[in-house]
């Protein structure tokens, strides 16, 4: 395919990278962190242990993830109001006729890895596709079960409103801490599972389509088709390439 068909294109603004990265670095942390809570390792002796504060590092460490992820979110929500099309809220609701179309087609090509005769750069979004859109609104469901079940096991070591707040909101539910342990456990798992094929599909579009996925949630630009940019983007790239 001719280079010529497409220009570069700033797709990615400053703060969805920021709040990309910084969230995921929380999330890392978060795991690994929690495993060791959950599992702490036997590396002290009874004697190291009493003259040590490792463990309540390690826990100090996961609470201040949280908080920061916290805070993240919250921008996140605003900058779904405030930012480019392509950081909308809209994007992440693709439920409609052609949204469905274009999800299937993710499912076909990238999951089942089915041959595409006719290639179709219709069917190749600009930002976010629509199966990595309705995937993230999952993941923001997932994100909040883990805020309300981890502020209510961390609340009984709180002093103050912020995770209490969230103890009397999961009390409405149960008041089984272990219940709430495991949903918080399983929740945990899923989002590695999330991480692992977010991180594959990002290379997969990489290598299919060329077109700079990767790298572009640090430098914020993509390649894209010329008839795929819609008149506001064709002026905004006119813009920057003069």
């Amino acid at each position: 395919m001719k280079t010529e068909d497409y220009k570069r294109a700033y797709i990615w603004q400053l703060a969805v990278r920021f709040f990309h990265w910084i969230n995921a670095f929380c999330i890392a942390v978060l795991i690994v962190t929690g495993l060791v809570i959950a599992n702490p390792p036997a590396l002290l002796s009874a004697k190291e242990a009493s003259q040590t504060f490792l463990f309540g590092y390690v826990r100090m460490i996961h609470f201040m993830a949280a908080y920061i992820m916290v805070a993240v979110m919250i921008l996140r929500i605003y900058w779904a109001f405030a930012g480019n099309k392509f950081a909308n809220w809209r994007v992440f609701f693709p439920f409609t006729q052609n949204g469905f179309r274009r999800m299937w087609h993710v499912i076909k090509y990238d999951i089942f890895l089915q041959n595409e005769k006719d290639y179709n750069f219709k069917n190749i979004s600009t930002g976010h596709n629509a199966m990595a859109a309705a995937s993230y609104i999952v993941m923001f469901f997932m994100a909040l079960v883990m805020i309300f079940t981890g502020f209510y096991l961390y609340a009984d070591n709180s002093t103050w409103f912020f995770p209490k707040f969230f103890h009397w909101a999961v009390g409405l539910f149960t008041s089984d801490q272990m219940l709430v342990r495991h949903i918080h456990h399983i929740t945990m798992w899923m989002f590695v599972l999330f991480v692992f094929i977010h991180v594959y599909l990002v290379f997969y579009h990489d290598w299919l389509e060329g077109r700079g996925e990767s790298s572009s949630m640090i430098s914020g630009y993509k390649f894209v088709r010329a008839e795929q940019l819609e008149p506001d983007a064709e002026k905004e790239i006119s813009e920057i390439n003069h």
